[in-house]
């Protein structure tokens, strides 16, 4: 994989990071009560946004779009630690332990990253950031669809793999959308 990427990668995973640990000290673990289901509806409330302004051309509410992307990526990082944790883990759950969770779940994704990015070349520079939001939206429905099927999968990959996907996808519309622009 191109350095390049790497860098760029790593500068949106830092900027997530910040944010999430922010609004940790902020809210605390508030986010503990939320079950998978609810956690991918949050994400999919993001992408629809995202998807609507798209389409129209236009927004009412200041949130930025580049926001929104943040939002999926942080809480699939979410889903993710919260599959970890289970429902028997304490309710509120220090920063300090949070963190290594939080950058655990973002090595793993990247590390199938740099592995898909292989196989894939950098084929999601020529995509356009509206194809990577349904992108988003259709892997939605699928962990959905798995969530509504209690977790079982004949032949597809699980929903952490959906779920590191989006988180991807959601990177790569932020380096396009910033790195367009320079």
């Amino acid at each position: 994989m191109k350095e390049q990427t790497v860098g760029e990668y790593k500068q949106v995973i830092e900027a997530c990071k910040d944010i999430f640990l922010k609004k940790t000290k902020d809210y605390g673990t508030a986010w503990r009560i939320l079950r998978l289901p609810s956690i991918t509806d949050q994400i999919f409330i993001k992408a629809k946004r995202i998807q609507s302004i798209q389409n129209k051309g236009n927004q009412k509410v200041v949130d930025d779009i580049a926001g929104e992307f943040i939002g999926i990526i942080n809480y699939c990082v979410i889903a993710l630690i919260q599959m970890e944790l289970g429902e028997d883990e304490p309710f509120e759950v220090a920063v300090e332990t949070l963190e290594p969770l939080y950058d655990e779940k973002v090595e793993s994704t990247f590390n199938l990253l740099m592995d898909k990015n292989h196989d894939y070349g950098e084929a999601w520079r020529d995509m356009r950031v509206s194809s990577m939001t349904d992108i988003i939206l259709m892997k939605l429905l699928r962990v959905k669809q798995i969530e509504d099927n209690q977790g079982q999968t004949i032949i597809s990959e699980g929903i952490d793999a959906n779920y590191q996907d989006m988180i991807n996808y959601a990177v790569f519309c932020l380096i396009l959308m910033k790195f367009s622009k320079s």
